[in-house]
């Protein structure tokens, strides 16, 4: 029987206008009526994931940061592992040898390193490769390019940030140039210290080891009571292989999932543009209502 359901947001829960279809959004909270307790969990921040799932009206517990921090259906923190300021320090040394962008992700607002003029050019960039092919003058004009600067802290140097104090969740990175990215990953991966994963073919997602979406939901599902058969995941990108690869009781990728998480799953819904998430609940309730 399955008693919890969690979910990774971009790719999977959401559409490709990064929205949570309205039929999604019933077919959750039919789940939830239902006794099913409803998880998300994501490479965003809090902040960011309450952007999409702020209208939803959710009752839901949050594994955000890929895994680095979790919080109750109150929205309160229970858990949090943090890259260390040390290997922070040492994965962005390592970092300066590649023409790379680097936002190091906190639990409230991302700081970016360089002059004002820098990071401007670093949002630009981002908001091109990932949401829209825009030029320059379209793009500063634009509801996103608005809310990803106000949410943006733009630091000298790493001294800046670590004065500042706050606990870096994830470095996220990001570029067109799928070769260099290789290298990085190659680089990094030899440290034991480090998780790497990616939501998109062009980014990459470094997180302390301890914080990898699977063993964090493990490890809360089953403070919470729960066992590993009694739970369900979503996902589609490697950020989300953590979950789907371990023996969860229902592994499910989304049609447009890449192909690592495919193989891993137990099952293959319909992809996130055809509501796959909520296809898969619907069955889930209308088997469970039958078996029951």
């Amino acid at each position: 029987m399955i008693k919890v359901i969690a979910s990774d947001m971009d790719g999977t829960l959401l559409n490709s206008e990064h929205k949570v279809a309205p039929e999604t959004i019933a077919v959750v909270k039919e789940a939830c009526d239902a006794g099913i307790r409803f998880m998300i969990a994501t490479g965003r921040n809090f902040p960011g994931a309450m952007t999409e799932l702020e209208e939803c009206g959710f009752v839901c517990d949050y594994i955000v940061g890929s895994g680095a921090e979790v919080r109750d259906p109150e929205k309160r923190v229970v858990q949090t592992t943090a890259v260390s300021p040390e290997l922070c320090r040492d994965i962005y040394s390592q970092l300066q040898d590649f023409p790379v962008s680097v936002i190091f992700t906190t639990d409230g607002v991302d700081y970016r390193v360089g002059t004002p003029e820098e990071v401007e050019e670093s949002l630009i960039r981002q908001i091109q490769e990932f949401h829209m092919n825009l030029c320059r003058d379209q793009i500063v004009e634009t509801s996103l390019y608005k809310s990803l600067k106000e949410k943006t802290m733009v630091v000298p140097d790493l001294d800046a940030l670590e004065r500042d104090g706050v606990p870096v969740y994830k470095l996220f990175l990001f570029s067109d140039d799928l070769e260099m990215l290789d290298k990085i990953r190659r680089r990094l991966e030899k440290n034991p210290e480090i998780a790497i994963a990616s939501s998109f073919i062009s980014n990459l997602e470094i997180t302390d080891v301890k914080a990898q979406k699977g063993p964090v939901l493990k490890k809360y599902i089953e403070s919470l009571g729960y066992t590993m058969d009694e739970v369900m995941v979503f996902g589609d990108s490697l950020n989300d292989l953590s979950m789907l690869s371990m023996d969860f009781g229902a592994t499910v990728a989304v049609e447009n999932a890449v192909p690592e998480v495919k193989r891993a799953a137990k099952y293959i819904t319909k992809s996130n543009d055809e509501n796959g998430v909520a296809y898969a609940i619907r069955e889930l309730l209308r088997y469970q209502k039958k078996e029951g």
